[in-house]
């Protein structure tokens, strides 16, 4: 039997605060790691990846900083009271009262519904009193597990008060009472979808505020929430009957197309926790306003048809297309790093020459028919290959693999941009929109324009209104052939030759680039990759080398050398900088810093962006620095890799390895260098306004 999710070991009192939040956070991987229900580093490293990625902190001076991570190993909840509130990032103060969520990647579905009722109780400001009366940890505990597991109540008469509403569980319910509704057929029927990244807290405590909102309003609400516990969706009765759809998410909610043309009321779903009551008056006005933004048919992305009238409620036009890229990209990313292994591998396994004859060999030979030396057209004539046998047959099987692979990036990036856009009805025109772009020699500039129509176009079919008995057909049929004759019409008709052309003068200009053009090149990729740190500027770089790397030129090997290398900067600099002057870092930061020469070596430049978010006007402008000295170094010596990622991993894929050595030495001194000095003059500063 599994221990109870909180014990009096997993809750301190009146602790002082160590430091910012990103230090208490790490006294909660202290506090829960001891127990041994989790590796400490790693449940960290989760907690700070989600306080990154959205702030935990909430109304009423309580934060939740939560994950899943397989660095759990039984779920565990651990409980701060600080002597003084530490900001969390919420709206209204910081939090004095720090709850902190542990699940196991694997949580069952159990767990998970346990810990949305916690997150329900942390709304009601009499349970907050009471966790900040008590005078003992096993208090604390006790009512943690009094609401985890409540003793069982006695059948109460029915409720003849308006306003009854379920607390756990999904596709709850808060309703006013028939007898109080005497007018209950004119009154509005509400239904709200709740969902955040990691589906444990917010999605429920979004869906507590509403539902206790409604309560108070005495209107009828039915809430599903899509969360890690599970989905109960939505009755078939309970759509029919509906007036209006809240959704309170910070995802794509999956099953949007059941609401479509309901008037709809879409916000954050913080906003859901802290406004409750003024977004069930948004609903309830939505719901008789004939101009208020409505559910686009067809099941599109969710914020993409609405009014302008609603404006406001939703993404500005280049944030959604910066989104819509960043989906691409993310997608791609994959097929980038499968395809572009398998190749490295296959380089390494049967030579270089292999990429010649690599399909004809994989084809035509087997492992009981192995290849001989193979005859290939080179630069100076027929040539050999340097390996026969079955290093050459399976070097081939891996190349052929990974070139295929390759042979659907663009594809993929157009296609996903696509649905970033547009959803469901994207994918295809937006795949079939890069596959035009390929065969006609646009590269990945026509995947971008592919992906980018292709979404824009289909997004706007979604918006029609066809009759009741089209309506099925729109976004299987209608909307991807319609979509799809229009983007690739345009293509192979207009857009088409010119993007090509355009493709070849930058292959051709990157080729002949050399000296000091070349050098320039190196710098502006350093400074790229670190000016965002993962962000979309670093993709953007990430993006224009994965891209130029099936053209298989020495050009563009050293691109993707120049980005690779400048990426392992930062959170190397980083590392060095805190075993260089320990003093200068948190005790969290220092634990990071360790973390982080694993990252850095590895080409994970979002290993520094705990360092950034405590202090980027320090930390990027010296990663910046270092990769442009790396991006150079790596021009000027002539490195070459032909791998996407791995850092130094792939090592067999990057020559001269020296010079990539080298390079990154050198940038990753420069950057600790500057960090270093930056730091300790600001030290100086606050000691002597002190």
């Amino acid at each position: 039997m599994s221990a109870p999710l909180m014990t009096p070991e997993l809750v301190r009192l009146e602790v002082d605060p160590p430091g910012d939040k990103h230090a208490v956070i790490g006294l909660m991987a202290d506090l829960i790691s001891a127990t041994g229900r989790a590796d400490r580093d790693g449940l960290e490293a989760g907690l700070l990846k989600r306080e990154e990625s959205f702030a935990t902190g909430m109304p009423g001076g309580f934060a939740i900083p939560h994950c899943r991570t397989d660095a759990v190993h039984e779920a565990a909840l651990g409980f701060l009271r600080l002597a003084e509130p530490v900001d969390f990032g919420s709206a209204d103060g910081p939090a004095d009262l720090i709850i902190g969520i542990a699940a196991p990647t694997g949580t069952d579905d159990q767990h998970l519904k346990l810990l949305a009722q916690l997150s329900r109780a942390l709304i009601r400001p009499e349970f907050l009193a009471d966790l900040r009366a008590v005078k003992e940890p096993h208090e604390v505990s006790d009512l943690v597990m009094a609401v985890l597991e409540p003793a069982p109540e006695p059948v109460a008469a029915p409720a003849t008060a308006a306003g009854t509403a379920a607390s756990t569980g999904a596709g709850t319910t808060a309703e006013a009472t028939p007898v109080a509704q005497p007018d209950a057929d004119a009154a509005p029927v509400l239904l709200a979808i709740t969902s955040c990244p990691t589906g444990i807290a917010h999605t429920y405590m979004a869906a507590e505020s509403l539902e206790n909102a409604a309560k108070e309003k005495g209107v009828e609400l039915h809430v599903e929430t899509q969360g890690s516990g599970g989905i109960t969706p939505f009755t078939e009765e309970q759509i029919a009957a509906a007036s209006a759809l809240i959704v309170a998410a910070d995802v794509n909610i999956s099953g949007r197309e059941r609401f479509a043309g309901l008037p709809l009321v879409e916000h954050p779903v913080k906003r859901a926790i802290s406004h409750g009551p003024q977004m069930i008056d948004e609903a309830v006005a939505a719901s008789s306003d004939p101009s208020a933004r409505r559910v686009p048919a067809a099941g599109a992305s969710g914020s993409g048809s609405a009014d302008s009238s609603q404006s406001g409620t939703r993404q500005s036009w280049p944030r959604r297309i910066q989104g819509a890229v960043m989906t691409g990209v993310s997608y791609m990313i994959p097929f980038v790093a499968a395809g572009g292994l398998l190749m490295a591998l296959g380089f390494l396994i049967a030579g270089f020459d292999v990429a010649f004859v690599a399909q004809d060999v994989a084809t035509t030979f087997s492992l009981g028919s192995l290849p001989d030396h193979q005859t290939y057209d080179g630069a100076t004539g027929a040539m050999q290959t340097d390996r026969a046998g079955l290093a050459l047959y399976l070097g081939a099987v891996l190349f052929t693999l990974g070139n295929l692979g390759m042979g659907f990036l663009v594809a993929a990036l157009s296609g996903y941009i696509a649905f970033g856009l547009a959803g469901r009805p994207g994918i295809a025109p937006g795949f079939i929109g890069g596959a035009v772009s390929l065969a006609i020699g646009a590269g990945f500039l026509g995947g971008l324009i592919t992906g980018l129509l292709a979404g824009l176009v289909a997004l706007w079919f979604t918006t029609l209104k066809p009759p009741r008995w089209l309506a099925g057909l729109m976004p299987v049929v209608i909307i991807p052939l319609l979509t799809t004759l229009i983007v690739g019409g345009l293509m192979l008709l207009f857009l088409g030759r010119p993007l090509a052309s355009l493709m070849t003068a930058l292959q051709d200009g990157l080729t002949g680039m050399s000296g000091s053009s070349a050098i320039l090149l190196g710098v502006i990729i350093g400074l790229m990759m670190c000016f965002d740190l993962g962000g979309p500027v670093n993709k953007a770089a990430y993006l224009f080398a994965t891209a130029g790397l099936s053209q298989g030129t020495e050009a563009s090997f050293q691109i993707m050398a120049a980005v690779m290398a400048a990426g392992m900067v930062p959170p190397l600099a980083m590392a060095l900088s805190t075993v260089v002057r320990r003093k200068l870092y948190s005790p969290v930061e220092r634990e990071n810093g360790a973390t982080a020469w694993l990252l850095g070596a590895a080409f994970i430049t979002e290993g520094a962006i705990p360092f950034a978010a405590a202090d980027p006007l320090r930390v990027i402008p010296s990663s910046m620095a270092g990769g442009a000295v790396t991006g150079a170094l790596i021009m000027a010596f002539s490195v070459g890799s032909q791998a996407p990622h791995g850092g130094i991993f792939v090592a067999f894929a990057i020559s001269p390895i020296w010079g990539f050595l080298v390079a990154i030495l050198a940038g990753t001194l420069v950057s600790a260098a500057l960090v270093t000095v930056l730091k300790e003059l600001g030290s100086r500063r606050q000691g002597a306004a002190a």
